[in-house]
């Protein structure tokens, strides 16, 4: 099976007739992703590329039967996004929306404590089951159905590997983005999780950056739970201490930080390390050789 999402995922966006949502809306609907319904306060009764409108999402699952909901609403408002899908009972929501303050998040993971729903995001590109199912923003003819996962807190390098396992005939189970703010509502070791139990994942690809202990985090699950091979690359060796780089996560605030110590954690635990991002195609390939 697929993690996260599949064929039977049914899916609500959440400010769908944005610029931004109607066009991923159009996108994800291309890819054969079941698009049930969209919410826009003001805006129920209309439609979007076929796709019925509601004012809430509590009227939308109750109407639709939406399992999934991916949100592109403006930072300001999407916190309430969040809670009001949560609110539904939402087994999945997906924030694709960048810029939230953290306090905001603080407010989030506080409000979902106790509750149901998995949070990816916000700031990630989403996630895609290769031939079955996407609800993100990512570009779904360079992914390849196959059983390798991908898990990267950065959308573009999240691209960069999935085009390179395609270009070499390896194909992906499913590529999760889980976004590069400091506060994601999945971590590494979330997802991780996921993969271990998943019979159609053999192998994965594990995409960090400086900021945070989240790798650190991700090597200690790879060393005493993880029975399947991790591909690990870390972006930002170069990057100086105490400067932001790109994410709102990426910025170095003491030693465990540094590219240097997440490479050391994750290679200390058994992972595979991709010295640089054009290698992480042919580590995968070398790696998938010796199983």
């Amino acid at each position: 099976m697929s993690i996260l999402v599949n064929q039977g995922t049914k899916l609500l966006v959440q400010g769908i007739t944005g610029g931004e949502g109607s066009f991923h809306t159009q996108h994800c609907i291309e890819y054969g992703t079941r698009v049930v319904a969209g919410v826009t306060p003001g805006k129920g009764g209309s439609e979007v590329f076929g796709v019925s409108v509601f004012n809430s999402v509590e009227q939308a699952v109750t109407e639709t039967g939406a399992n999934a909901s991916i949100i592109f609403v403006p930072p300001a408002f999407a916190t309430d996004a969040i809670m009001e899908a949560t609110d539904a009972s939402m087994p999945l929501i997906v924030c694709i929306t960048e810029g939230i303050p953290v306090m905001d998040m603080v407010k989030v993971h506080s409000y979902l404590k106790g509750k149901s729903p998995r949070l990816i995001g916000p700031n990630c590109p989403g996630v895609i089951s290769p031939g079955k199912c996407r609800v993100g923003i990512m570009v779904g003819e360079i992914h390849l159905p196959g059983n390798v996962g991908v898990v990267s807190r950065s959308g573009t390098l999240t691209y960069e590997v999935v085009a390179q396992l395609t270009s070499l005939g390896i194909g992906q189970s499913t590529c999760v983005g889980i976004g590069g703010d400091a506060l994601p509502g999945s971590t590494f070791v979330d997802i991780l999780k996921l993969f271990e139990a998943d019979d159609d994942t053999k192998a994965v690809v594990l995409v960090g950056e400086i900021g945070g202990t989240f790798e650190q985090e991700a090597a200690e699950f790879i060393k005493v739970e993880m029975s399947k091979p991790v591909v690990a690359f870390v972006a930002g060796s170069t990057a100086p201490s105490g400067k932001r780089m790109g994410h709102a996560g990426a910025i170095i605030t003491g030693t465990a930080g540094k590219a240097s110590e997440k490479i050391k954690a994750l290679s200390a635990a058994g992972a595979v390390i991709a010295a640089n991002p054009a290698e992480v195609g042919l580590t995968t390939q070398k790696l998938l050789q010796t199983l």
